[in-house]
């Protein structure tokens, strides 16, 4: 019987050391993707800002701008590719004293590989409808449960060209240690404007006729990243819009902005980080290492128990007499 106990207990810490390997090189690549159902909304604010009101035909300046951002993940985009996910990004920006008219609202849907983050080409993908663009490098997400302190190529929807953002430095956003990246994007024209613009609104000469202008865009954006999952847990976005002449000579400031990730925001995306290296680390370390410990015990006590012989059993003690004594009982007389 302890032969058959022994056996069962060293079968069962087979399977629990079989199960060590199976759940850090298998399951874990399973889990340690990017959701293709993410719903987040974040909110930017920037004081001190700028832009041009197009109902008034004025600059108005020391306002409060807020940037919300909505990003939606498409599960029944991607067809039979469970390797890709596809995610809707919405940002609508606002002037505070007016929140129900948006300033501007830029849109796109990007597509891009689970396991590395990065971009593809397909899935409808676009910026604000013009399916035409050709995405690379990163866009939303940097390398999932992988970030180095190196550069990495992000794609900038504004301007639509992939700039690097570079490390920086490693600071501490609401107690979680990230890695600080930067990114320069260049004054870029990003559009060409077919209304005229009045001389006098970008600070030509009076009696300078009307001027045909193109949009220009330049950005310093700054973004603090969880390096256990990838998940940017901060963002700071210095973005500069202009109309400018053809020739350089007249311009006028559409919006500039210093927007930053409002603090309850910035405290519910370093939750959701939190939340997501905890299931990295139980895959990759916690339940690998609990089953080889279980497993290790296991077949010791199996073992143990299997190879340990029971010793004989004792002699039955003889009966008693019925003069209280030991032994046989006497004849009778």
């Amino acid at each position: 019987m302890r032969r058959q106990a022994g056996l069962i207990l060293i079968g069962v810490g087979a399977f629990f050391l079989a199960l060590a390997p199976l759940v850090r090189f298998y399951v874990s690549d399973r889990v340690i993707v990017a959701p293709p159902n993410r719903y987040e909304v974040t909110r930017l604010e920037s004081k001190d800002s700028t832009y041009f009101d197009q109902a008034r035909l004025k600059l108005r300046t020391g306002v409060t701008l807020l940037a919300k951002n909505t990003v939606r993940g498409d599960v029944r985009a991607n067809g039979n590719d469970s390797g890709i996910a596809v995610w809707d990004s919405t940002t609508n920006l606002y002037d505070t004293a007016v929140p129900d008219k948006p300033i501007e609202i830029q849109s796109y849907r990007i597509a891009f590989d689970r396991k590395t983050s990065r971009l593809v080409n397909c899935c409808g993908s676009h910026v604000d409808g013009n399916a035409a663009v050709r995405m690379s490098g990163y866009g939303l997400l940097f390398p999932t449960a992988n970030v180095d302190k190196r550069d990495y190529p992000f794609y900038d929807m504004t301007t639509r060209q992939t700039v690097p953002m570079r490390f920086n430095a490693v600071e501490k956003v609401r107690g979680l240690t990230a890695y600080r990246f930067t990114q320069a994007v260049p004054l870029t024209k990003t559009e060409a404007i077919d209304v005229r613009m009045p001389a006098r609104m970008l600070g030509l000469p009076p009696g300078t006729a009307d001027q045909k202008v193109d949009r220009y865009a330049e950005a310093y954006n700054t973004v603090w990243v969880d390096p256990r999952t990838g998940i940017p847990v901060k963002h700071r976005k210095n973005v500069r819009s202009t109309l400018r002449t053809p020739d350089g000579k007249g311009s006028m400031i559409i919006a500039q902005a210093d927007l930053v990730t409002v603090g309850k925001d910035q405290q519910k995306l370093v939750d959701t980080a939190n939340g997501k290296a905890l299931q990295i680390d139980a895959v990759r370390t916690y339940i690998p290492g609990a089953a080889i410990l279980i497993g290790l015990a296991l077949l010791a006590a199996g073992a143990y128990t299997a190879l340990t012989r029971t010793g004989d059993s004792p002699p039955p003690a003889p009966p008693r007499r019925p003069d209280g004594k030991f032994g046989d009982t006497p004849p009778p007389d």
